[in-house]
Order: structure tokens, then sequence, then C-alpha cells
């Protein structure tokens, strides 16, 4: 290494030392500088009083996300994508998110996909450099083809991981939707996103371990973002998920409750309805609370866009669902 490079290197280490100073996930907290010297029980209770504190950071910033929630409603019935796109804890969370999306509600494995910086070796170890490479995250959304049907959430702790931001900016560039999601106050992600969200859950009990509350409150708004989502798209009924798949005896155990839940149906009466409809949950519950038969609870769930209250007020004029 020449003293050129590495007079370079020095001063680009230094200028981040002085951004991650500047951003609260990283501060450093004297009060818990011997929480070593602590019993484990008394650093469990340290641990679990942070905890408590995430739901309320998250409550702060309810109308953000609801306000970015409908918008990427609006766009997937259309052939729209939800991707999330991050590195690290964040990035892992995203695919975690988006992979839990199929079973539960019935979606396919291209409508949300989770995005982390360094492939899927980077969810089990880590990817050097991988994190600030915006053009890492380009040449990874590229490879979607990305339409203004599109959403691309980026997330990153810090608001600042080149990946995460890279992500947005070349998403906004492409025309599509864009959510960038921090744990930091002015983040240069939510500047870049249109619709910033900023769940400020202020220093992590261990300096800048942001797997902690960080990463709770990312998880915490994720879950929002999917479930919500899916419930304005019709995968609901109620709080049962008649969208889900049926793919092990667990999930068709869940399925007939489900059917039961719904419609108070006797068991050879559900059974009727689940072999009838192959498997499908909101089918068979159309069968049997709108009377029709399976190729018409099909029909009317087309019509409906699958939103089963809509196709059984079809099913049944002038009634209450």
């Amino acid at each position: 290494m020449t003293d050129t490079t590495a007079r370079a290197d020095a001063s680009s280490e230094g200028g981040l030392r002085a951004q991650l100073e500047t951003l609260t996930t990283e501060a450093f907290r004297p009060e818990l500088a011997e929480i070593d010297r602590l019993s484990t029980l008394e650093i469990a209770h340290t641990m679990n009083a942070e905890d408590a504190t995430v739901p309320g950071a998250v409550a702060r910033v309810l109308p953000e996300i609801a306000a970015a929630i409908d918008r990427i409603a609006e766009r997937m019935p259309r052939g729209g994508r939800l991707v999330y796109a991050g590195a690290g804890t964040a990035g892992r969370l995203g695919v975690l998110d988006a992979s839990e999306c199929p079973p539960t509600f019935n979606t396919d494995p291209a409508e949300v996909v989770g995005l982390i910086a360094g492939g899927p070796r980077a969810l089990v170890t880590s990817v050097e450099g991988a994190e600030d490479s915006a053009e890492l995250a380009a040449g990874d959304l590229a490879a979607l083809a990305l339409t203004a049907e599109d959403t691309v959430v980026g997330i990153s702790a810090s608001g600042r991981t080149p990946y995460a931001v890279g992500a947005v900016e070349y998403a906004r560039r492409a025309g599509a939707l864009t959510v960038g999601l921090s744990c930091n106050a002015g983040s240069a992600l939510a500047a870049a996103a249109d619709h910033g969200i900023e769940v400020v859950v202020g220093p992590e009990l261990l300096t800048g371990s942001t797997r902690l509350k960080s990463g709770t409150a990312q998880k915490l708004v994720l879950n929002m973002i999917s479930t919500l989502t899916m419930i304005r798209l019709g995968k609901t009924y109620g709080n049962l998920m008649v969208d889900v798949r049926a793919s092990n005896e667990k999930l068709r155990a869940r399925s007939r409750r489900i059917v039961a839940l719904a419609t108070g149906a006797g068991d050879e009466e559900i059974e009727a309805a689940l072999t009838a409809t192959g498997g499908e949950v909101k089918n068979a519950i159309l069968t049997i609370l709108g009377g029709v038969d399976a190729p018409a609870a099909d029909r009317l769930l087309t019509d409906a866009r699958g939103h089963l209250r809509e196709a059984l007020a079809a099913a049944r004029p002038g009634s209450t669902t």
C-alpha cells in the first residue's frame, strides 16, 4: 500500500467514524459501562426494559407506515412487487418477512422479494464489503427488471448503509415506489425515499449493536407492511388467514379450523367443501356461507379480485357479511 493510499483510507475511515458518532443508534451510554458486572438476572431486566420501549417508538410513526402501506396496496393488484433490500441484520429481516408471505398468504414467491447485500450466502455469514456497495444494490434490482408498479423498501438501522440507500435511489430512477426504513432521524435513506419511516429507538444496550432494539423495530414495521398490505389485498377474512397455503399437516389442520371458525360448519361439511375446492380455504368458506358450488365460488372470487366479503355479498345480495 502506498503512502497516498494509506492516507486516503485513513481519511475515509476517519470520516465514517465521525459520521457514526452523530447517529443515535451508535451512541455510547455511560450508565451501562459496567453492565458486565451485574448479575445475569439484572442484565436481563435491563435489556427487557430497553426492549419495552420499542413499540412506543413504532407508534410514533404509524401515520408514515400506514401511508406507505396504502400506496403499496394500490400497486400490487396491478402486478406490482414488494421488494426489501438491506445488509446484515436488516437484510436478513427483509428476507425473513418475504419468505413467510407464500405460506401465510398464498402469494407467489416472486410477489414479495427479499434482497440482502452479498446474496444468499450473507444470510449465514458476513460478506465483506457488500453493504458498502450501492452498485451491488443496483445490479440486484436490475436483475428483477423493476417497473413503476413495484415498491422497494430499503432497510438500514443507521439510515446510511450504501446498499440500502443505493437500492432506493436506483428504484426511484426506475419509477418504482420507494420506502426508506431506518432508526435514526434525518437519515439519508429516508431523504432518498418517497416514504421515509424513521423509528428512533435510541442508543443500544451494547453500543452500536443494532440487531437489538433497532432490529426489533424493523421486524415490527416489516410485520405491519406485509400483513396490512395483505389485509388490503383481501388475503384475510376478518382476522382469519383465508389464503393460507396448506403445504403440510399442521397447515391442513389450520385450514380446517379456519373454515370452522368462519362458518360454524361441522367436520363433514368442512371436509366436503375443502375437497370440492381443492383445499382452497377461501373458496370452501364461500361454498358454505354463500350456498354456491365450487365453480361458482371460483368465479365469484375472481370477479371480487379475491376479496371474500365482496364475493359473499355477490352470492347473497342484500345480506350482511
